[in-house]
C-alpha cells in the first residue's frame, strides 16, 4: 500500500472509530435517547448492547493495522442494519436530530467501505486472489 493510500486508509479508520466510539457511551450507559430508539426496534436492551458490542469490536478491529479491513467489513455490517432501520422503521430524522443519527450511519458506512475497499488485499482469502504476488498459473 503507497504511503497516500495509508495515509487515506488511517483517515478513513479514524472517523469510522471515533462515530462508532462516540455511540457506545450512549448504547452502555442506557442513554434515554438509545433506549427509547432500541424500544421503537423493539431490541430493547438486548439489541442495545448487541450492536454495542459488535461496534466496539469494529473500533478495536479499525484501530488495529493488520485487522482495519475486518473492522471495516464489520462496521459496513452494523451501518448497514442502522441504515435500514432508519429507512424501514425510525426515518430519517429521530427524535427531531434532523437526521444527524441517518447521516452518521451513512459517514461511517462510507468510510468503513473505503477502508475496505484499501486494504482489500489484507482481508482473509479474498485479498490473497487479488494480492500480485499469488500466482493462480500451474507453473
Amino acid at each position: 500500500m503507497s504511503k497516500g493510500h495509508r495515509l487515506i486508509s488511517w483517515s478513513l479508520q479514524l472517523v469510522a472509530a471515533f462515530i462508532l466510539g462516540q455511540t457506545l457511551f450512549f448504547k452502555f450507559t442506557g442513554a434515554e435517547e438509545s433506549r427509547a430508539l432500541f424500544e421503537t426496534l423493539g431490541a430493547e436492551p438486548w439489541g442495545r448492547f448487541a450492536s454495542g458490542g459488535v461496534e466496539a469490536i469494529a473500533v478495536v478491529l479499525l484501530l488495529w493495522p493488520r485487522r482495519a479491513a475486518l473492522g471495516g467489513l464489520l462496521g459496513m455490517g452494523v451501518m448497514a442494519g442502522a441504515i435500514l432501520s432508519h429507512l424501514t422503521m425510525l426515518g430519517i430524522e429521530v427524535g427531531g436530530d434532523g437526521g444527524l443519527l441517518f447521516t452518521m450511519a451513512l459517514v461511517t458506512f462510507a468510510a468503513s467501505a473505503g477502508v475496505v475497499w484499501l486494504r482489500r488485499c489484507e482481508l482473509p482469502i479474498v485479498g490473497a486472489c487479488s494480492r500480485k504476488d499469488v500466482s493462480l498459473s500451474s507453473d
